[in-house]
């Protein structure tokens, strides 16, 4: 974690890297990946990009490589994929991850250092992750004790959207309650924690309102659902103070869902009227079930993945025939033009009119002719004769050879 929090933006480094065409960088709480398209082979790019990210980051080298994984060719696609798919997350299956590829891409193209690649191993991430969704259950359930958390509260309170919720600790689970409850559009937040400031720092994050534990009592009596996750070692939730708040509540109900080992909540607390109290192994045994019931789907998100890196590996290998078409069209409208152009001189005085569909003739000839030859082009390069393909069409239209990293 040390490591991961001084690298932060790894996609910075590769602006330095001569053999970095393209790059993105993917950044979630527990990785950060480097998705990078490169102008030469994988191993000698590879060391440079070491050198360049060590450079930039003052990380030392070794440190580095100690704890680097290296993906390459279609398991580039595959790796990307699955983790769009929730599939190499820490809890299996996350909703979360998806919106952050999508994040990564978004910024990548926004920052002009995605092209024509990158953009297909993020498109075919992408779909993977909404096709895993859409067609299998692994993210039907909540599979986090957050999510787990409020699906409890919401079968006691219902809707969540016009509730007022509180969370008490500002830790990573408190974080990640916030953060879950944004998601699912609840407005009216407060966050209370020993240390005010940090309460007030996640607080002006989300627009909620910050609160010390020293002002507890207000806090859940102006709540309707509170969910705890300190690490204090004693309750900081007592029995006599739930008491005393349900007294000022005019018998609103009190959903308090406590995360804490050890706990935050007094047990005897749930025993005051209008209170329903949550513990561990209520959520423990909610999230077993989803737990189960996603495992039971990973056979057919992987059978997703397979079809979407299939279909990427095609799609990437019709881009190597894409430079040699770009130049093809390229000469074909030169060469439209000055036939045009010819035309029209030795036709003397034309109307705007007839010009006019002179010129949607020439065009519509040229786009017909091309067509057809670009269709079988790409084809064949999707098959894997790309080199060969684009070969040949620059020795018959004596194209001139380029490539792109």
């Amino acid at each position: 974690m040390e490591l991961r929090e001084r690298i932060g933006a790894l996609g910075f480094g590769a602006e330095g890297c001569p053999a970095v065409g393209e790059h993105a960088t993917l950044q979630t709480c527990y990785r950060v990946e480097l998705y990078a398209r490169l102008s030469s082979g994988v191993e000698d790019a590879r060391e440079e990009l070491i050198d360049a990210l060590s450079h930039a980051h003052g990380v030392e080298r070794e440190l580095l490589i100690d704890h680097l994984y290296v993906h390459s060719e279609d398991d580039v696609a595959r790796h990307l994929c699955r983790v769009a798919a929730g599939l190499d997350s820490l809890v299996l299956g996350e909703t979360e991850i998806l919106g952050q590829v999508g994040d990564a891409f978004e910024a990548g193209k926004a920052a002009g250092t995605v092209g024509p690649g990158l953009s297909l191993v993020f498109r075919s991430a992408i779909g993977a992750g909404r096709r895993a969704r859409a067609e299998t259950a692994i993210g039907v359930n909540p599979a986090t004790a957050s999510s787990m958390a409020l699906a409890l509260a919401e079968g006691v309170l219902g809707d969540l959207r016009m509730k007022r919720a509180l969370i008490v600790g500002a830790g990573r689970i408190g974080l990640q309650s916030v953060k879950a409850l944004a998601g699912r559009g609840v407005t009216q937040t407060a966050v209370a924690n020993r240390t005010r400031g940090r309460a007030t720092e996640i607080a002006e994050r989300f627009g909620a309102t910050a609160y010390g534990l020293d002002e507890l009592a207000d806090a859940l009596t102006w709540a309707d659902v509170a969910i705890t996750a300190t690490a204090s070692e004693t309750p900081v939730v007592g029995a006599a103070l739930v008491r005393d708040v349900v007294s000022r509540r005019s018998d609103r109900p009190l959903v308090l869902v406590d995360l804490a080992v050890p706990a935050d909540v007094e047990r005897d607390a749930g025993a005051a009227p209008g209170v329903r109290l949550f513990d561990v192994d209520d959520l423990r045994a909610g999230l077993d079930d989803s737990m189960v019931s996603r495992h039971a789907e990973v056979p057919r998100v992987e059978a997703i993945v397979d079809e979407e890196v299939e279909s990427f590996r095609r799609r990437y290998l019709e881009l190597e025939v894409e430079p040699v078409l770009s130049a093809l069209r390229r000469q074909a409208e030169d060469i439209r033009q000055r036939e045009l152009e010819r035309t029209l001189n030795n036709l003397g005085e034309v109307d705007p009119e007839t010009a006019a569909r002179i010129e949607h003739l020439s065009r519509t000839l040229v786009k017909k002719l091309l067509h057809q030859p670009t269709v079988h082009l790409r084809e064949r390069a999707g098959t894997g004769d790309a080199d060969e393909v684009a070969d040949a069409l620059r020795e018959l239209f004596g194209l001139a050879a380029h490539r792109d990293p």
